[in-house]
């Protein structure tokens, strides 16, 4: 090999910028979806931990059992019809029933559950199924709400 040849040989690199392109750009918009998933999840956890409060606070102030499960389920579903996040999902609420007191002066605990589950079937065609997120919050009961 003369020197000519291996000047011309190592100038070569026709079609190496494409190939690069080739490997690089699914990484990026890989990692793109990657970013946009984790950020839904974590704006979506801040509108269930929110609605989880307000319910708890909700529950607290209701006169019976049903009522306080009524205020709950309303409370959570207007904080999550109201958020910015277009949520598209109907909370679900549990209130175990020994947390609301039931004669008035009796003094305790309202523990309220929401969870919603979000789903990533419109990110960028892609169908990566869904995540639940729950939150669970406690809130004093009014001991002297007549009841």
């Amino acid at each position: 090999m003369t020197f000519r040849t291996l000047k011309l040989r190592a100038r070569r690199e026709d079609g190496s910028a494409s190939i690069e392109a080739a490997i690089v750009v699914p990484v990026l918009i890989l990692f793109l979806c990657l970013a946009w998933a984790a950020g839904r999840i974590a704006l979506t956890g801040q509108v269930v931990d929110g609605a989880a409060e307000d319910a708890a606070r909700a529950a607290s102030i209701s006169k019976t059992p049903g009522a306080a499960y009524a205020a709950a389920y309303q409370a959570a579903a207007r904080d999550m019809a109201s958020s910015s996040t277009a949520l598209h999902c109907s909370p679900a609420v549990s209130i175990p029933d020994k947390s609301i007191p039931t004669r008035s002066g009796q003094s305790g605990y309202v523990t309220v559950k929401v969870s919603c589950t979000v789903s990533f079937a419109d990110l960028f065609g892609l169908h990566l199924g869904s995540k639940t997120l729950t939150s669970t919050f406690t809130s004093y009961a009014d001991t002297y709400t007549q009841r």
